[in-house]
């Protein structure tokens, strides 16, 4: 029976390999090139907009968008609350076969005054919580100012 020790490993590793594969305890491995000048300056990334404070947005490609809390069903169109999270908004349509969202989308842009088409749902086709999507040039401050605006006529 042949024993595989320790003077084998060393003898096929070549004398001093063993030793010199151990690093000592304060030794570092070697950095590439760079490494250590990589930061925020060097991204390739645009700058990100910071977190929204509220319901209005301004997504990666830098449309404006709107948090949405829908209240189909109502007498008539409203925008009832505005919040931190959504802005409430009462529609005058039921919540059948999309009609409440189209209602939504001609609501907002009479409020907002855009075209109709630059008034697009974006997400929560069939949730209360959704996301408006505003495809013309405009800035979230204008469309916040308006939305507060249209809540104070209430």
């Amino acid at each position: 029976m042949l024993r595989l020790g320790r003077g084998l490993k060393s003898l096929a590793l070549g004398p001093g390999a063993l030793a010199s594969a151990r690093l000592s305890a304060g030794a570092e491995m070697p950095k590439k090139a760079g490494a250590a000048n990589r930061g925020k300056s060097q991204s390739k990334e645009p700058e990100r907009p910071p977190p929204p404070v509220g319901p209005v947005a301004v997504d990666p490609k830098g449309c404006v968008t709107i948090a949405i809390h829908a209240k189909p069903g109502s007498k008539q169109n409203a925008i009832t609350d505005l919040t931190t999270e959504a802005v409430s908004v009462a529609i005058a349509a039921p919540p059948s076969e999309g009609e409440a969202n189209a209602e939504l989308c001609r609501y907002l842009s009479k409020v907002l005054e855009l075209r109709k088409s630059d008034v697009v749902l974006d997400k929560g086709g069939k949730s209360r919580e959704k996301v408006v999507k505003l495809l013309a040039s405009t800035t979230p401050e204008e469309i916040l100012e308006k939305l507060e605006k249209q809540v104070e006529q209430k």
